[in-house]
């Protein structure tokens, strides 16, 4: 839907906590054709409210399942961002917001399209 998007005067950009390296990997591996940006130590996510920190239980988990969330977002911080997506308009005002705790929700493409076409 990419090219939907832009076709709107969209673009798309994701924010993520993991370091530079690990998002070009990323990037690369999956033939991304949008920005992957560097969310240090999750600043962003946090002055948006959607930085969690994991309780202690879950980092064990993660740690006995290998993911090493130290190693990839290069802090001792053990957070992740709550799953967002935003659609900002050219002047900077947010024309929507969904957030959802529940990684596996995220919003419908059509969503995000419908609110583009509107502010198109």
């Amino acid at each position: 839907m990419l090219d939907t998007i832009r076709s709107l005067g969209g673009d798309l950009v994701v924010v993520s906590p993991q370091l530079p390296e690990f998002l070009r990997e990323l990037k690369a591996k999956q033939g991304l054709g949008f920005d992957l940006l560097h969310d240090q130590a999750s600043a962003v996510a946090e002055r948006f409210g959607l930085a969690v920190r994991l309780p202690d239980d879950l980092i064990e988990v993660y740690k006995r399942l290998g993911v090493d969330l130290v190693k990839f977002n290069g802090d001792q911080l053990w957070r992740l961002p709550i799953p967002a997506r935003f659609v900002i308009d050219r002047a900077g005002t947010v024309r929507a917001a969904e957030a959802d705790p529940d990684y596996t929700t995220r919003p419908e493409v059509e969503d995000t399209l419908s609110v583009l076409r509107a502010i198109a």
